[in-house]
């Protein structure tokens, strides 16, 4: 928004008779001086996050992520983002994690606050064997199906009498359990399947004591290895010691009337750092627009661990910087300084949007923003709650809402050269047709 508000700001600087040339030099010494002198001091106003294994701080962070996506979910969502995070850490070292490690089971029916993190693997689907519990397990992963192989070609069997009929599954059979027998010897008590299991196989799966399932995509089969330590074989037999993975407990639950199978792991467990949020929500739509906003916490997470700075947000940073660069407008010589000014003024358009989108009147909140910044107080930024509030201005002198400095730094700098980029485009040919 903050690029097409540049973009709308320079037809009115070609108006006035400024030169393309004139307006790329104003934005470009607006943009070095936002930042390398404006932006950076603003961070010194908020406690950056301290520690990276900290639950409150990390919900801290979170939350404005959350409700930039979905208000209202925030409270809830927040601290279950920070409790996957922190499940996927390692035991030492800097706090970091991979955003991969942090997975959405997403279950229709119930509400929100219904949710709740595993630490593990969560399948949506149930184990095919009647046993549906398993501790401290051994998992083998086969990527392949769990059935008898098929032959190369087609052949006719003539079968004289009742015994030939008898006899004719036998080798099979015995074959099958042969492999199965040597899974279980090997001390396995989970097979995980990525085909189809036959019926032979699941009898004998069911006779040695073992639990069952079968995942059909490629994708969950490597989140279940990475949450187990297991690797995945693509041949049918006794696996290695180091080709089995290791869960503290296996269980079939019924989540909203839905059968699931949950890999649960202890805190402090080695083998696999994975985390799953079951969410709950009435309809799809919501799901989606849940499982969205928990993508951006995590990815904010990740991004505050490497870099824990942060800004004022509800625009009280674009409001403080518009005032700043107006105010350098007015010191530089030359036709540059309407092309900077007019850059301050394109920055007020986050502050404008917000007002806007919750429902405020743009113009009493944009000149209550305004006075409260030139007056000293830079943390003033746009409050959505008094939406509806007869008398209100719209704005709050301490705004609770923060952004990650390096997110603000990285957009700004995005969005300058991305309008520059356009603004020295010296001519456009367009192909006519022959």
């Amino acid at each position: 928004s903050f690029a097409g508000e540049l973009l709308s700001q320079t037809e009115d600087l070609f108006r006035m008779g400024l030169h393309p040339s004139d307006v790329v030099s104003g934005f470009s010494k607006a943009g070095d001086k936002l930042m390398e002198d404006f932006l950076p001091p603003l961070a010194e106003l908020v406690p950056a996050m301290a520690d990276g294994r900290s639950k409150d701080e990390l919900v801290r962070v979170v939350k404005p992520v959350l409700a930039a996506k979905h208000l209202g979910s925030e409270d809830v969502l927040a601290p279950l983002v920070a409790e996957a995070c922190l499940g996927t850490m390692p035991n030492s070292g800097p706090a970091s994690f991979s955003v991969d490690s942090v997975r959405v089971a997403k279950i229709l029916g119930g509400d929100v606050s219904q949710s709740h993190v595993v630490h593990g693997f969560v399948a949506l689907r149930g184990l095919e064997t009647t046993l549906t519990s398993a501790n401290d397990a051994k998992v083998v992963v086969f990527g392949c199906g769990m059935e008898a192989s098929a032959t190369e070609a087609k052949g006719t069997v003539l079968m004289k009498n009742a015994d030939d009929l008898k006899s004719y599954n036998k080798s099979e059979e015995k074959k099958m359990e042969e492999v199965v027998k040597g899974i279980a010897d090997a001390g396995v008590k989970v097979c995980v399947v990525g085909g189809t299991v036959s019926e032979m196989a699941l009898h004998f799966i069911e006779r040695y004591g073992m639990l069952c399932l079968k995942i059909g995509s490629k994708w969950e089969l490597r989140r279940l290895c990475v949450a187990t330590g297991a690797t995945a074989l693509v041949r049918l037999g006794a696996p290695t010691p180091d080709e089995m993975g290791y869960c503290d407990r296996v269980q079939q639950k019924e989540v909203g009337g839905r059968p699931v199978t949950i890999f649960s792991q202890s805190e402090g467990s080695k083998t696999g750092k994975l985390s799953t949020i079951v969410l709950r929500a009435s309809t799809s739509s919501v799901l989606a627009d849940l499982e969205r906003a928990i993508d951006d916490g995590v990815h904010a997470a990740r991004t505050a661990c490497k870099n824990g700075k942060l800004v004022p947000g509800a625009g009280a940073t674009e409001m403080e910087l518009s005032l700043k660069i107006k105010a350098f407008a007015d010191t530089c010589p030359g036709l540059d300084q309407y092309a900077i000014r007019a850059f301050g003024k394109a920055l007020a358009v986050v502050p404008r949007t917000l007002a806007e989108n919750a429902g405020l009147d743009q113009g009493v909140v944009l000149a209550a923003l305004g006075a409260a910044h030139a007056s000293g107080k830079i943390r003033a930024g746009v409050d959505i709650d008094q939406m509806g509030v007869t008398g209100s201005t719209g704005v709050c002198d301490e705004t609770d809402v923060l952004d990650l400095y390096t997110t603000k730094a990285s957009a700004l700098k995005l969005a300058i050269d991305s309008s520059l980029t356009v603004l020295r485009v010296d001519q456009i040919i367009m192909s006519k047709k022959a």
